[in-house]
């Protein structure tokens, strides 16, 4: 007991409960704030181009078909590097890591502006989404590994602001640039604030150091069946729906690699030594429940930000500008709930918010089922808010129980398969959403038409009518049937988005009730106290 006692002794050093290391605030917050915008700028790429595809089109000369690879080229790389940032981290270090992501992201981010080809435009594209993909799940690991348990949960809340707000406001802001500039200016805007990121992490983000020894016997097998699993299930969600799903060759051979390398990459890391990803968080429950429900978030946040800007656009015919101004009401609705969170999830069971949260999400969304060809701002402003809202809150509420009963040592991989499940989850909404709108548009056109008599005297005097105000044209009977035809394929457009937002609806309100399922989690602040 003497030995024990004396305050010199090793042994009481180590019997001793360590201090809490001195945290310098301004140099750790500082450098948190320069990955954030690093964070922000690496989503916000994401959708920025969304509104603004028709200009981009022309000004490249490319086809339809062509320019939706300008995302989906950004995407399919994307999901390789999140989950591989978990082990650069730890090899190198996350500041390394963060500032090698940031550069990479910047030089190809203008090399993308400056592309004069399509082709040019997609490759660079591609590196720019999978260098710029190490950017968005450092910030996890940082934020629940450099912070106190008490203030974990005022980064948490930063976080969910950044991942719901930037895909929320990149068309807002694409479109707006468009309009002023030009769209080459989607991707040159990204310099400035990349410069910012470069100073801000370079002095400040000390966060902590990588280990080279993890470099010895590095899994590259792992890393192919990683890359070829996740490449091709990201291919397939987002080229299925256009190409009719397992109709097509190409989709059906990228199906079975992915149903054959998705499992040996999981046999692989759980066999070898030195994985690519670890996946024994999975042995935690709340990681797995957490997980679960950060996947449908992403379907609600990334499957309300595809349908709004599709249906003004397809139906009401908006401006690239006039998408930007109706989708901004969403991202207003969460940022004003970001705080609030911050507040709830400190006192009430993170349990009970996200099921408030997924419900809120669930009626903005199902309101919107009733759509009609005339609604505008206005008419969407309130779903809107609703569903802001309730992302918000259901995306701080997973974040807290998916990370925080998790050991510092899992943490870093850990944010990489979080953030994995985001971006899965949004392609797996869009492809199911896509799908609908395509097959539920066919369907309803062949409702509406077989509800049409043409005997009857209404429709033949609207015919008529419709003749006589063609008739300057060759045929004006074809003109007016065509000008039907266009009033009904209007209508079913409008009828199948509706059915959408159903969908996205009824899929938010079975996420709510699967959050019951899960172990109660106590209140962040609760949480703390015990930690200290």
């Amino acid at each position: 007991m003497t030995e024990a006692a004396a305050p010199t002794t090793p042994t009481a050093a180590e019997g001793a409960p360590p201090a809490p290391p001195e945290i310098n605030w301004a140099v750790l917050l500082l450098g948190f704030a320069g990955m954030v915008i690093g964070q922000f700028m690496a989503i916000l790429d994401i959708q920025i181009v969304a509104a603004s595809l028709p200009q981009i089109q022309a000004g490249i000369g490319a086809s339809a078909d062509e320019i939706s690879w300008i995302q989906t080229a950004y995407l399919i790389p994307e999901v390789v590097m999140i989950p591989l940032s978990g082990y650069l981290s730890r090899l190198w270090g996350t500041q390394k890591v963060f500032l090698a992501s940031c550069l990479g992201f910047l030089v190809m981010s203008v090399l993308v502006g400056l592309s004069s080809s399509i082709e040019m435009m997609i490759f660079f594209r591609a590196l720019q989404g999978f260098v710029g993909g190490a950017m968005i799940p450092t910030v996890f690991a940082v934020a629940f590994t450099a912070f106190p348990p008490e203030r974990r949960v005022t980064a948490s809340v930063i976080m969910g602001l950044i991942v719901t707000l930037a895909p929320t406001v990149g068309p807002t802001l694409g479109g707006h640039l468009t309009e002023w500039l030009s769209w080459r200016w989607l991707f040159f805007i990204n310099v400035f604030p990349g410069v910012v990121v470069l100073f801000l992490v370079g002095r400040y983000a000390h966060f902590d150091k990588g280990d080279p020894r993890l470099a010895k016997g590095f899994d590259w097998w792992g890393l192919g069946l990683m890359a070829a699993f996740l490449m091709s299930l990201q291919f397939v969600l987002e080229e299925g729906a256009k190409e009719d799903w397992f109709a097509d060759d190409k989709i059906l051979l990228l199906g079975v690699v992915a149903a054959v390398c998705g499992p040996a990459f999981v046999w692989r890391s759980l066999r070898y030594r030195n994985p690519i990803v670890e996946l024994r968080a999975f042995g935690n429950r709340n990681f797995v429940v957490g997980v679960l429900m950060t996947f449908i978030v992403g379907a609600a946040l990334f499957g309300g930000t595809f349908l709004l800007p599709l249906f003004l656009g397809r139906v009401r015919e908006y401006s690239a500008a006039e998408v930007g101004t109706t989708m901004v009401v969403s991202g207003l609705a969460m940022f004003a709930t970001g705080p609030l969170a911050g507040r709830l999830v400190r006192k009430v069971d993170a349990r009970i918010l996200m099921f408030v949260g997924f419900m809120l999400a669930a009626w903005g969304m199902w309101d919107a089922h009733a759509v009609t060809d005339q609604w505008g701002f206005w008419e969407f402003a309130g779903i809107q808010a609703m569903r802001g809202v309730g992302v918000m809150i259901a995306m701080i509420a997973s974040q807290q129980v998916t990370m925080a009963t998790l050991p510092p040592h899992m943490v870093k991989n850990a944010s990489g398969l979080v953030n994995l499940a985001r971006n899965v989850g949004g392609a797996f909404g869009l492809a199911i959403l896509n799908t609908s709108l395509t097959q539920n548009t066919a369907l309803h056109m062949v409702e509406l038409t077989s509800a049409i008599d043409q005997t009857n005297a209404g429709v033949k005097g609207m015919i008529a009518g419709l003749a006589e105000r063609f008739s300057g044209s060759i045929d004006p009977h074809a003109a007016a049937m065509k000008a039907i035809y266009g009033l009904l394929q209007r209508q079913a457009t409008t009828l199948a988005f509706g059915d959408a937002f159903a969908l996205l609806a009824v899929g938010c309100a079975c996420a709510a009730f699967l959050t019951l399922l899960s172990q109660p989690v106590k209140p962040a602040a609760s949480a703390a106290s015990e930690v200290h």
